[in-house]
C-alpha cells in the first residue's frame, strides 16, 4: 500500500486542484469564469490555485484581448496531464487494494 501513496501527488490534494485538472483534461483550454462557475469558487481561491499549478508547470497561462476586454485562458501542459494521470492511477491503485483487502 506504501508504494501506491507514494505516487499520490501532493499538488492534487486539494479539491479545487483536482477540479481544475479534471476539466482541463477534457478540454484543450478553459477561459478564467468558466472554471469560476464549474467548480463554484471565488476569484481569490480560484486564482491561488491556478497559480500553484502553473508554479508546478502543470497548466499554462495565456492572456490575450477579445475584442477590448482581457481574456485569460489556461491550457494543461505535457508535465501536467502525465502527473495528473499518475495521481489517478495511484488513487484507482490505492481503492482497489483496499477493496481487495476487505
Amino acid at each position: 500500500m506504501k508504494n501506491y501513496l507514494e505516487n499520490i501527488n501532493k499538488a492534487f490534494e486539494s479539491k479545487a486542484r483536482l477540479g481544475i485538472m479534471s476539466v482541463l483534461m477534457v478540454e484543450d483550454s478553459v477561459d478564467f469564469s468558466t472554471l469560476k462557475e464549474t467548480l463554484q469558487l471565488t476569484d481569490g481561491n480560484l486564482a491561488s490555485h491556478l497559480r500553484a499549478l502553473e508554479e508546478a508547470e502543470y497548466l499554462r497561462v495565456e492572456k490575450q484581448f477579445v475584442g477590448r476586454k482581457p481574456q485569460t485562458t489556461y491550457h494543461a501542459t505535457t508535465t501536467g496531464r502525465d502527473a495528473f494521470k499518475s495521481h489517478l492511477d495511484a488513487l484507482e491503485k490505492l481503492i482497489l487494494s483496499n477493496r481487495q483487502g476487505s
